[in-house]
């Protein structure tokens, strides 16, 4: 990520990342790191069914609250990580729910590799344009998203990526929409980056 990505002040802003077992390590760690590095806040928000979780290659995490308690006022963005994870968050109603509320709030939404799963049903990806890993891309189609193979993609206030290699597009695509908010700018036009 470039140096002056990073140090841009994201002090003030409160970011919830939804964590199950099985998240692809990388896409969890790395964001969390960079936003923690700008200044954010970062609240690991679990489903319910435990106080930590591990990720596919190890990294153990524990959580800071259950989605039943969070707001998503409460909150500027949403960090979906990668890996099998996604497809047990999808199950917690609460998580799911907290998702779509934070994109009706217009609050950066961001998900990565499977994280786009979340996404769907959460519904919100209806029209828009996204990425993913290539496997789910069938169904972000059939829950309506125009998919496109890039390393990032943002369309408004939604961020998404493709897969591990893709998370410093990621996270500075994150920081960026932040950064936006702060200065008032509520998302911009929808920018795929890479080939």
């Amino acid at each position: 990520m470039a140096s002056d990505q990073r140090s841009l002040s994201l002090h003030g802003l409160r970011v919830a990342v939804p964590v199950e077992d099985d998240f692809q390590d990388a896409e969890l760690c790395e964001p969390v790191k960079y936003l923690k590095e700008g200044g954010a806040e970062v609240v690991l928000v679990g489903t319910g069914s435990s106080n930590t979780y591990r990720g596919k290659h190890g990294a153990e995490i524990a959580v800071d609250a259950d989605a039943e308690i969070v707001n998503p006022e409460d909150f500027d963005a949403v960090v979906i990580p990668g890996g099998y994870a996604p497809d047990k968050i999808r199950l917690s109603r609460p998580t799911v729910d907290f998702v779509k509320l934070a994109d009706r709030h217009g609050k950066v939404i961001a998900a990565i590799c499977h994280g786009p799963q979340v996404l769907i049903s959460a519904d919100i990806v209806r029209g828009r344009t996204v990425t993913s890993w290539s496997s789910i891309a069938v169904d972000l189609k059939n829950a309506g998203a125009i998919w496109v193979d890039r390393p990032v993609v943002i369309d408004g206030n939604l961020v998404t990526s493709r897969k591990p290699d893709d998370v410093e597009f990621f996270s500075s695509a994150i920081i960026k929409l932040l950064v936006g908010q702060i200065e008032g700018q509520k998302g911009v036009p929808v920018e795929a980056v890479g080939v």
